[in-house]
């Protein structure tokens, strides 16, 4: 699949302010071969730095392994609840319940 026929394909769902979608859900209808593609661009843009752009990319697909990564920027960022986010998003259970336990442990110490 080359890339103008996935970019017609994104094209479909994106909105005016160039973000690819406003949801958490990846698009439906995408093939295994442009999920692949996409995929593919958003590791080279992690891998760049370019973290917003390859989020967007990894929510748009529903790429666990990215979404995952994402999840470990923002725990080393101290930013639990977002890092959590993207955790369920990419459906890893062993990381949620650390950031669970984390939070957990926050609210023990607040309570007392």
């Amino acid at each position: 699949m080359d890339e103008s026929k996935v970019k017609s394909t994104l094209s479909a769902h994106a909105i005016p302010d160039g973000f690819i979608k406003v949801t958490d859900k990846p698009i439906q209808g995408l093939s295994s071969e442009q999920k692949a593609l996409l995929n593919r661009k958003g590791n080279v843009l992690f891998n760049e730095g370019k973290y917003d752009a390859a989020c967007r990319i990894f929510v748009t697909t529903g790429y666990s392994d990215g979404l995952a990564r994402i999840g470990d920027l923002y725990m080393k960022q101290n930013r639990a609840l977002t890092a959590l986010k993207y955790y369920l998003l990419a459906n890893n259970k062993g990381k949620c319940e650390a950031v669970y336990e984390k939070l957990a442990n926050v609210i023990s110490i607040t309570m007392k």
